[in-house]
């Protein structure tokens, strides 16, 4: 064996024991002169699968198209490592045999993180074009997910983000990188940095949580690593962008996971961001969220401005998300009175005139031009962008009239003082009167965004 520094072996052996003793996860080993070490370890995948009910040949058949996904080295990186994640989340459709029904085989249980193999492995040796060794890699039911490089105290954890960037490199062990969708770098002093594949050292993230751990490096690695976070971050808040891989910041996720506490009860409430917070993911993250959990569900993203608006759709096409923008009024109407699409974005301006000084008269246009039998179909929640400008007066009224019974979510970036929080509550509550939730949403992510804006 290699010998590392002291300080370093002391640390992963902290380290190591925290993933066993705290997070429960299983040790697998020192795999430093181990051969054949791999991103799918396909015994303890075959083990798991067939644990699971399987047989022996749909099991066959999802490793081999995993395998497959992964090792397809004519590919980028970005392109094999987006399709593995699409076999990861969404299963793998196979045959039991010719002529068989498709059936999906999961090779995660997203919805038991319990259920699921969680193990861990050191010193892992990669042999690709040159050997390199990262010192710690989570992996789930035998499929490595995530890597994490150590460094003592005194060294920066820029130095494991690099180290990390390097061993993607074609001329090192690019091909293991092909499922790992966590990647992390940390020392006891600045705790834990994390990124995704081919994630710039600028863009690796800090995650910020309140905790009574008081060592950094232990507190980032419970607060992501936990089997249920860590699976929800996978399966929740990852997105493809137009050829850049992207991960939730500590803000989007919190900021999505107090929404759906409200949303589960049917109740609106407002998000405040500040600049440059990411809210157009936390959109994304949103409503894919209720698309995938609230049944019969529709979204609708509303704008006040035309290039917001093609903001908008650019955002959900460039992360595979098929969003319908209405053309005008009369489109915008027969889309809501049908059953499909799910998602779509519109301009305020459609519910009324297009001149500002035609807005009086509006209300009563609308009742003249829609049909006799319009109702908007599905159960319907609306995002409105930049809620301080649009959700006010006789645009709201219109919008109400059309869409008495949606959910309204409210985005602004305005500091909203305590007369504004009244009006903001007014205009997006389903009633006159603000729940006490739809308050804490909006107090937390004042708060929340002010105090924890991502670097």
């Amino acid at each position: 064996m290699t010998a590392i520094g002291q300080k370093e072996r002391l640390t992963q052996n902290r380290v190591v024991a925290l993933f066993q003793k705290q997070l429960d996860y299983d040790y697998l080993g020192n795999w430093e002169d181990r051969e054949n070490n791999s991103n799918i370890e396909e015994d303890i995948l075959r083990k798991y699968l067939t644990g699971r009910g399987y047989s022996q040949a749909l099991t066959g058949k999802a490793i081999y198209q995993l395998t497959q996904a992964a090792t397809n080295q004519s590919k980028s990186l970005y392109d094999i490592n987006k399709d593995v994640y699409t076999l990861l989340r969404y299963g793998v459709k196979v045959k039991e045999d010719v002529g068989e029904r498709t059936q999906t085989v999961w090779l995660i249980d997203w919805e038991n993180p319990g259920k699921n193999h969680f193990a861990v492995a050191e010193e892992v040796t990669v042999r690709g074009e040159n050997k390199k060794r990262p010192d710690v890699v989570l992996y789930v039911n035998g499929i490595a997910l995530g890597i994490l490089e150590l460094k003592r105290s005194t060294i920066s954890v820029s130095e494991g983000i690099r180290q990390n960037i390097d061993n993607q490199k074609q001329v090192f062990i690019r091909p293991f990188f092909a499922t790992i969708q966590l990647i992390m770098a940390g020392n006891d002093t600045e705790g834990v940095r994390y990124g995704a594949i081919e994630t710039p050292e600028k863009y690796y993230l800090a995650w910020k949580e309140e905790s009574g751990i008081e060592n950094a490096l232990d507190r980032h690695i419970v607060q992501l690593c936990r089997k249920d976070r860590f699976l929800e971050i996978l399966h929740d808040f990852i997105v493809y962008d137009r050829g850049i891989k992207k991960l939730c910041r500590h803000n989007q996720y919190f900021a999505v996971k107090a929404s759906q506490e409200s949303l589960r009860k049917r109740e609106g409430g407002i998000i405040w961001h500040a600049q440059g917070s990411g809210k157009s993911l936390v959109m994304v993250w949103l409503a894919k969220w209720i698309g995938e959990n609230i049944n019969n569900s529709r979204v609708l993203i509303i704008t006040d401005r035309d290039e917001l608006d093609k903001q908008i759709e650019k955002v959900f096409k460039g992360v595979s998300e098929d969003i319908h923008r209405t053309k005008s009024g009369m489109d915008l109407i027969g889309k809501l009175n049908a059953a499909a699409p799910w998602l779509l974005c519109s301009l305020i301006h459609k519910f009324g005139n297009k001149e500002e000084a035609d807005y009086d008269a509006f209300i009563e246009d609308l009742k003249k031009n829609l049909p006799g039998d319009f109702r908007a179909k599905g159960d319907i929640y609306v995002f409105v962008d930049e809620c301080h400008r649009t959700q006010s007066g006789k645009l709201h009224e219109a919008m109400k009239k059309i869409l008495p019974n949606v959910v309204l979510i409210g985005f602004t970036g305005t500091p909203l003082l305590k007369k504004d929080k009244k009006k903001a509550w007014k205009y997006l509550a389903n009633t006159s009167t603000p729940t006490n939730s739809m308050k804490q949403l909006l107090t937390r992510w004042c708060l929340t965004c002010a105090t924890r804006r991502a670097t």
